[in-house]
C-alpha cells in the first residue's frame, strides 16, 4: 500500500513526491525499496504488487523496475485502505482466487528483519485454511500516542512458530497519553502495525458482508482486470467509492480477527519527531546533521537538513529544532508535529498550496 501523500514530512514530502518515495532516514533505499526488499525475501518478486495513486507509477517503476507493469495497481484518487485493499482482492480473484496474501503499508521501519520474515511466514501458512483475518501486532515498548493500539483476549490464544496468536477484542486509534499509560500496565494491548494476513476467500467474503457498498463497485470488474480496459473501470469506480480504511470498515465489525504478536523492531516512521528518535547517527550533541557544510554553536537536539552542497548552514543557540532547506522552502521551527501539522493546514488556507 504506496498511496499516501504524508505531509507530516513537508517539506520533504510533497504532493509529487510523498515520503515512500523518499530516503527520509539516509540509508540509500526509500521506503518503497525497502518494503521490497524485506517482502522480496518472502514472496516471489512476480508476486508483489504496489497499489499507488496513478500520478506515481513512474516513481514506482523507477524505484522497484522488478516489479511486473501489471502488478502495479493505479488509483485514481485517495479513497483509504478499504477501497485499496478491494480493488486488490478482486483483480487477484482472477488471477488465483486460492492466494493468501498479506498487505503491508510501504513506509513502515523494521528493524528485525530475521524475527519479521519468521512471522510473516508463520502467518501465510496459518491463514491460507483459515476462515479468520489476522493482523500483525507489536509488543509495545512504551507509551507511545502515535500509534493505534489492538487489545487482545488473554484466554484465546495460541503459540504459532516465534508468535502468539490471539483473539482481538478492540482496536483503538492513536490514544492521548493517560490512556496510552493504562493500556501499557494492563497488559492486553499490542501496537498496531498496519499489516493484514489473510486468504483471497475470507477477505472476500468479510468485504462484501461489511462493505456491499463498495464491493458491489469492484464485483463488475472481471472481464476488465488484466485488460487495457482496467483503467477506465478504475476511474468510474472510485468516482463513486466512498472512502473508508479496512480497520473501520471491515476489522471493527467483524468477529473473526485474531492477531499474531511478536517483537520484531517496528516503527511507524511518520513524522520528523519519529525519525529523530529512530536515528542512530547523531553527533555528540544529540544533533542530526543532513548538510555538507555547518557552523554549529550551542545547538542540541535538532535536525539540520540541507540539499546545497554550497551553502554553509551556520546555526546559534538552537534546542529541539528542526532546520531544514530543501526546493524553495526553508523550515526554521521547534521539532514539534504540531508544528508541521499547523504549518501545512495554514498554506492550505493562505492558498499557498503549491508549497506542498
Amino acid at each position: 500500500m504506496a498511496g499516501g501523500g504524508g505531509t507530516r514530512f513537508w517539506p520533504i514530502s510533497r504532493a509529487k513526491c510523498p515520503k515512500q518515495f523518499i530516503d527520509i532516514l539516509g540509508v540509500g533505499r526509500t521506503f518503497l525499496q525497502m518494503t521490497f526488499d524485506r517482502m522480496s525475501k518472502i514472496v516471489p518478486t512476480e508476486n508483489i504488487i504496489v497499489v499507488t495513486a496513478s500520478a506515481y507509477y513512474d516513481v514506482v517503476k523507477e524505484q522497484v523496475p522488478q516489479i511486473l507493469n501489471e502488478n502495479i495497481l493505479l488509483e485514481p484518487y485517495r479513497r483509504n485502505t478499504a477501497p485499496c485493499i478491494a480493488y486488490a482482492t478482486y483483480k487477484l480473484m482472477k488471477k488465483n482466487p486460492n492466494a493468501t496474501v498479506i498487505a503491508v503499508p510501504a513506509d513502515s521501519l523494521i528493524i528485525g528483519e530475521d524475527i519479521f520474515c519468521e512471522t510473516v511466514k508463520n502467518a501465510l501458512e496459518y491463514a491460507s485454511t483459515s476462515d479468520n483475518l489476522f493482523t500483525i501486532g507489536i509488543t509495545p515498548t512504551r507509551p507511545d500516542t502515535n500509534f493505534g493500539y489492538i487489545q487482545f483476549n488473554q484466554k484465546e490464544r495460541a503459540q504459532i512458530g516465534n508468535s502468539i496468536l490471539c483473539e482481538v477484542k478492540t482496536f483503538t486509534e492513536k490514544p492521548n497519553l493517560e490512556l496510552a499509560e493504562v493500556f501499557l500496565e494492563t497488559g492486553e494491548f499490542l501496537w498496531n502495525s498496519g499489516m493484514f494476513v489473510w486468504n483471497l476467500k475470507t477477505i472476500k467474503r468479510e468485504l462484501e458482508l461489511r462493505l456491499p457498498e463498495i464491493t458491489s463497485l469492484f464485483k463488475g470488474g472481471e472481464e476488465y482486470y488484466y485488460t487495457p480496459k482496467e483503467a477506465e473501470f478504475i476511474l468510474k469506480v472510485y468516482q463513486d467509492c466512498p472512502a473508508i480504511s479496512i480497520d473501520y470498515g471491515v476489522l471493527d465489525k467483524t468477529d473473526k480477527v485474531w492477531v499474531f504478536s511478536s517483537n520484531f523492531g517496528w516503527a511507524d516512521v511518520g513524522t520528523w519527531s519519529s525519525v529523530y528518535d529512530h536515528f542512530s547517527a547523531k553527533d555528540q550533541d544529540g544533533n542530526i546533521i543532513k548538510a555538507e557544510e555547518v557552523l554549529l554553536e550551542n545547538v542540541s537536539n535538532t535536525i539540520v537538513k540541507a540539499d546545497d552542497p554550497k551553502k554553509l548552514v551556520v546555526l546559534r543557540d538552537l534546542k529541539d529544532y528542526m532546520v531544514i532547506d530543501h526546493e524553495n522552502v526553508l523550515l526554521v521551527c521547534p521539532r514539534s508535529d504540531k508544528v508541521i501539522k499547523s504549518i501545512v493546514a495554514d498554506l492550505t488556507t493562505k492558498e499557498q498550496s503549491h508549497y506542498l
